[in-house]
């Protein structure tokens, strides 16, 4: 009677690890995070600043500092390497920052009829060779598609397979490390480094005179082929998991207007940012009212999970409705950043190129899943993909989506672990090579007296 007790509870426990494991395996990580990378940062929103101050101050002049003076950057330079110090989004404002800009802004303006035609080819080449009903992981589907885009966008030219393939090594390689589900590989993104290399002279806009060939090269990596490539594939698994998540939605996004299909944008975005926390380092004191002031070299963190969720009624619903009364930018919703500090170039080209994107998906597949959906989108976005108009043959949809909400509930379990693991270690291993740090230290030591004080 015992062993069968026995047997019975541990295969109980065994059922159940899917539904707690996961969320304490996380805490954890971020237990074990804390305590290695240090506490640093004023939290934004948060007791110092509330959400009704979160622009005023994401906005100020004094926000400007970038990696210089946080720790936290050793992290991030880490996981973006090479060439984090050529890295738009993590230059220090001056001189060098304003000519990477204006020239990503110069590669990225385009005419709205050349992103849709452009979107429109490559998506139909993403998506050629499915014809049948299929579960796809949507981050690894729009991965390739994005690489090409992007590749023409700098280029001027079709992206050829073997390109196409250095750009989605490098680009999963990032993304999986940012998540800690594996180890950064340095070869795949310094194979693509010196493809770009030996490409220089191919690029259709002037690049940065200040920079030398490989840090140009290493510029178009961290800007269109890291970045670009990332965040573009990722916002796109929020919607199409959305979509697959809301058939009503999807339905009617297969024919709507432009103004219907940035709704369902604008919502995706809001429940689904693209950036968690953004970190900003203090050039002087920020007056938030008056009786609070943030001193100069302070570390702000700001949330952008928190801030989209804060002042909304029913925030962690999904209602595209909400944004036929309401102006994203008078709402708390910033999908691109903030315009006054460092917004992101591509806020007018990718809702562009989403809504294109979506509709082609759309009018050639059905969606269903029956994943989990989270901010982080770990499992990459399991989907299924029923050709529209095409008898459904082999196993039923209903059976597949089953195997998937099984299948995507025990990933869970063994994910948690390994991010607990690999995440454990690279934030160790980012502060024990401290790649941020050193870089200025470096520059302070050959330009004396060009260090923030903290």
């Amino acid at each position: 009677m015992t062993v069968v007790v026995l047997a019975v509870g541990a295969a109980a426990l065994l059922l159940s690890l899917p539904y707690w494991l996961p969320g304490r395996v996380v805490a954890l990580r971020v237990w074990i995070f804390n305590r290695v990378n240090g506490d640093e940062g004023i939290p934004v929103p948060g007791p110092l600043v509330d959400v009704s101050r979160f622009k005023q101050v994401y906005a100020d002049p004094a926000a400007d500092g970038r990696s210089r003076g946080a720790a936290l950057s050793d992290l991030f330079w880490y996981w973006l390497a090479p060439g984090p110090h050529i890295h738009q989004e993590h230059l220090e404002p001056g001189p060098r920052y304003d000519e990477v800009a204006r020239t990503t802004r110069a590669i990225l303006a385009m005419p709205t009829a050349r992103a849709e035609e452009l979107t429109v080819r490559c998506v139909e080449r993403g998506l050629r060779g499915i014809d049948g009903t299929t579960t796809v992981r949507l981050r690894n589907l729009m991965m390739p598609i994005w690489a090409e885009f992007y590749y023409e966008v700098v280029f001027g030219e079709p992206c050829p397979p073997e390109a196409r393939d250095l750009v989605v090594a490098n680009a999963d390689d990032v993304v999986t490390a940012l998540k800690c589900c594996g180890l950064r590989h340095m070869d795949r993104r310094v194979r693509l480094t010196d493809h770009l290399e030996r490409r220089l002279a191919d690029v259709r806009h002037p690049l940065p005179v200040g920079l030398s060939a490989r840090e140009r090269a290493l510029y178009l990596q961290g800007t269109f082929f890291n970045t670009a490539v990332v965040q573009t594939s990722e916002a796109m698994t929020h919607l199409l998991m959305v979509l697959a998540g809301h058939p009503d939605v999807q339905e009617r996004l297969r024919d709507a207007d432009d103004r219907y299909v940035q709704r369902v944008i604008d919502e995706t975005l809001r429940l689904y940012p693209l950036f968690g926390v953004a970190h900003r380092v203090t050039s002087g004191e920020i007056r938030v009212d008056d009786h609070t002031t943030i001193p100069a070299g302070s570390v702000l963190l700001f949330s952008y999970p928190e801030f989209h969720r804060a002042r909304f009624e029913d925030p962690d619903e999904f209602r595209p409705e909400r944004w036929e009364t309401l102006a994203a930018r008078d709402a708390d919703h910033i999908p691109f950043g903030i315009a006054a500090n460092r917004p992101c170039p591509a806020w007018h080209l990718t809702p562009i190129t989403m809504r294109v994107a979506a509709r082609e998906v759309v009018r050639r597949f059905a969606l269903r899943t029956s994943a989990a959906h989270t901010r982080s989108a770990p499992n990459r976005g399991p989907c299924l993909l029923i050709p529209r108009g095409a008898a459904v043959s082999g196993v039923r949809p209903a059976a597949r989506l089953a195997v998937m909400r099984v299948r995507d509930r025990w990933e869970d379990v063994w994910r948690s672990v390994v991010q607990l693991v690999l995440g454990g270690y690279m934030v160790w291993d980012a502060r024990r090579q401290r790649l941020c740090e050193r870089h200025f230290a470096a520059v302070e030591a050959a330009c004396p007296g060009t260090g923030r004080s903290r």
